[in-house]
Formats: structure tokens, C-alpha cells, sequence
């Protein structure tokens, strides 16, 4: 297998996600160069070792393997066609591979586009929030040729602690936004439940005590129940990514009950609440029944 340590790797994206998971690939011994839109974002990195550059196309340029880590399909979409976007470059024989949570479409669509280039584009979308990141313990979906993902596995492995090779380019994707309908799913259950129990008398503390210990314990449940405990809601995955990862899955065939309803508290609270973890979607169902 290829040596990549001898590649040159890029980095577009050091938010929440972004900043940990590029400080991995250094600390893996990686040579890395960031670009961020907020440059100073990238200070810490080249501080223990980055490189930092001031374009994404120029990044490209510089570059061998270039992962993204951005917001969405916006933001991807101006990464790549942007006056100076990866795709003002005519750099060959790349590989992008964006970890970004966005559309199967967008996916398939700059995969035909980079490929028309002679250069290829994966998408590999993660599974798990800023702590995971951090302990570069990510579940990784994978769209690609099972080639690209071999060549690319030993970066991947760096991230996280499982990559799976989903299929071709967009069923990373696809497979992220069932991941997320299961999580939407799963938080906004789990709100009910307090909520319902409050109604009867029961506290918190006493129903997230019996679910902790009993067969629907979860690592999941255990840290959101912390959250309503203390009614604090800082963002690990927050509310408003979660809406967008719904609108996603909505304008790909999402039709079913619970899905349905999901949908809907997430995009009525994300205007007040979505700068707040997931979890805040218990104040928001607690302010609609009350």
C-alpha cells in the first residue's frame, strides 16, 4: 500500500468538527495544510505543525488528498465554484473527500464534475459529535470505488474508529441521513418520555434513572440525560444541523410517521433554538403542550 505519509493532505473546515479531527492527522504525523474562511481559525493548527492557505483552490494546488468538513450544500457549493474554489484549479489526479453532511445529489454531482477534471471525490460523512471527533472515535460511511477506499483507509482509520464502504459516491450520504433520522428520532422520543412522566407526577431525575439502568441504556441516552438534569444545552451536535440534515431527508422521499413529526419539531424550533445541542428540542415540545 502507498505510503501516504509522504502525501501532502489539505483541510477545508476547522469548526467544531473540523479543528479536532485536522489536529488528529498532525498529531498522526500527517503533513497538513488548512484553509478555513475565518483565517484565524487556523492559528492553533499551524502552531503545532499546519501549514495554513489562504484559498481553497490554492490549497488544491498544494495538495494531494483534501478533506472538507463543512456546514452544507451552500457551503460546499461555494468551496468548489467560489472565484478561487477548488474548481478554478486544473490540478489532476486528487482526491477529495468531503465528511460533510449534505445532499446525495450534491455528492454525485461534483463526483461527476471532478472526474471530468481527472480528479475524484468521495464522500465520507461522520457519525458522532465534537467528543468523538476528538477521541477520534467517528463512525465513518464511505461512498466511493472500493480502490479509493483502500488507497484512502489508512487516513480514515486516523479519524476514526470504523469506516465502512458504504457503496458508490452518495450512499455515504444516504446513509448518513437515515443515521440522523434514527438520532432525531431517538432525541426528541427521549423528551417525550421526560415530558410525559412529569405529567404524572413522576421527576426527571427518577425516569432517566430507571431507562439508565434498565434495557433502553444507551451512551447516548446517559449524556442527554445529563443535559435535561441541568437544563443546559450547550451544542455538541446542534439543533439547527439537525433541522438541515431533516430538510435533506425530506426532499429525498423521508414519509413516515415518526419521521414526519420529527420534521416538523426541528424546523418549528430551530429559529429560537437552534444555536442549542439537539437536546433543546425538549424545551421547545415542553413550550407547545404548556
Amino acid at each position: 500500500m502507498e505510503n501516504l505519509k509522504s502525501k501532502k493532505i489539505g483541510w477545508i473546515g476547522l469548526g467544531a468538527m473540523g479543528t479536532p479531527m485536522a489536529k488528529n492527522l498532525i498529531n498522526a504525523g500527517y503533513n497538513l495544510t488548512v484553509y478555513n474562511r475565518t483565517s484565524s481559525k487556523s492559528n492553533k493548527l499551524v502552531e503545532i505543525g499546519a501549514q495554513a492557505s489562504d484559498s481553497p483552490q490554492k490549497l488544491f494546488d498544494e495538495t494531494d488528498i483534501v478533506f472538507l468538513m463543512i456546514s452544507d450544500d451552500y457551503a460546499v457549493k461555494s468551496v468548489f465554484n467560489g472565484d478561487e474554489g477548488l474548481l478554478k484549479s486544473s490540478s489532476k489526479g486528487k482526491v477529495i473527500i468531503n465528511m460533510s453532511t449534505v445532499s446525495p445529489q450534491i455528492s454525485r454531482d461534483l463526483a461527476k464534475t471532478c472526474n471530468e477534471n481527472g480528479n475524484t471525490y468521495v464522500d465520507a460523512p461522520v457519525s458522532g459529535s465534537i467528543k468523538q471527533a476528538t477521541d477520534a472515535s467517528l463512525v465513518i460511511m464511505v461512498g466511493a470505488d472500493e480502490n479509493t477506499f483502500k488507497s484512502i483507509e489508512p487516513l480514515l482509520e486516523v479519524l476514526g474508529k470504523k469506516a465502512f464502504l458504504i457503496g458508490s459516491v452518495g450512499r455515504g450520504n444516504e446513509t448518513k441521513l437515515a443515521v440522523n433520522l434514527f438520532l432525531s428520532i431517538i432525541t426528541q422520543g427521549l423528551s417525550e418520555v421526560v415530558l410525559f412522566a412529569n405529567e404524572l407526577g413522576v421527576e426527571s431525575n427518577q425516569i432517566l434513572n430507571v431507562i439508565n439502568e434498565g434495557g433502553l441504556s444507551s451512551p447516548y441516552v446517559k449524556a442527554k440525560s445529563q443535559a435535561i438534569l441541568h437544563n443546559e444545552y450547550p451544542s455538541a451536535f446542534s439543533l439547527k444541523h439537525m433541522a438541515k440534515d431533516l430538510k435533506i431527508a425530506k426532499e429525498n422521499n423521508l414519509n413516515f410517521a415518526l419521521g414526519n413529526a420529527t420534521f416538523e419539531s426541528f424546523q418549528n424550533a430551530k429559529e429560537t433554538l437552534g444555536d442549542f445541542d439537539v437536546m433543546a428540542i425538549i424545551k421547545y415540545l415542553k413550550s407547545e403542550k404548556y
